[in-house]
């Protein structure tokens, strides 16, 4: 698989919008936050419906945040798949890791097709964490009506109208806050292999 990295620190931090800013329409224009930016504070939602919020000011751990798009999506499922052989040797080498979902809480690990998932899967259905890293988009009609060709009705998946999906993306970030690694792909197809994110992250553990 042809892997595609956005180190976008080259950019510079000036660069970074408000997370309030529109959101695009299409997701070749979307910017996540770069290198070098400091990690906003965001949340999300366990299945039993509380709220767990992530303050950048206070990381005891290095942090791995991973956006997919839902548990409807095949390429999320090969993505969730293949990091559980990373996921253990991340989390001993110090790692806090979370994957953010635009599905609701109650369906987080039942809408998934892979099977024994322990994984801290958080809800983002409105997508306030996508938007605060910048990696959200809005889909217009066309795809709408596609998705739904598909048999994914993203206002039953997310409980909300927004018609918004995240940019597959994955951030680490150091327990200053900063973030130090940036994977963003507007081809939802790629994604960044366990290998992959296992060598990106190695110079920021904090154990052996």
């Amino acid at each position: 698989m042809r892997i595609f990295v956005q180190l976008i620190g080259i950019l510079g931090i000036g660069l970074t919008m408000s997370a309030r800013a529109d959101i695009p329409t299409d997701p070749t224009q979307v910017r996540p936050l770069p290198v070098g930016a400091h990690a906003p504070r965001f949340a999300g939602t366990t299945t039993d419906g509380k709220v767990r919020t992530f303050n950048p000011a206070g990381y005891q751990r290095p942090t791995i945040v991973i956006f997919y798009r839902g548990g409807w999506c095949p390429y999320c499922n090969m993505q969730v798949s293949d990091l559980r052989l990373a996921e253990p040797k991340l989390r001993e080498r110090g790692f806090e890791i979370v994957f953010l979902s635009t599905d609701r809480p109650e369906i987080l690990y039942s809408s998934l097709k892979a099977t024994d998932i322990h994984y801290t899967l958080l809800s983002d259905s409105h997508l306030e964490a996508a938007k605060a890293f910048h990696v959200a988009y809005r889909l217009d009609d066309a795809s709408i009506q596609m998705q739904k060709q598909y048999g994914v009705d993203l206002d039953k998946t997310t409980g909300a109208t927004l018609h918004e999906l995240p940019v597959p993306s994955v951030f680490i970030i150091d327990t200053t806050g900063t973030i130090r690694y940036v994977y963003s792909n507007p081809d939802y197809k790629i994604r960044l292999a366990a290998d992959a994110l296992l060598a990106a992250a190695a110079p920021f553990a904090t154990a052996e």
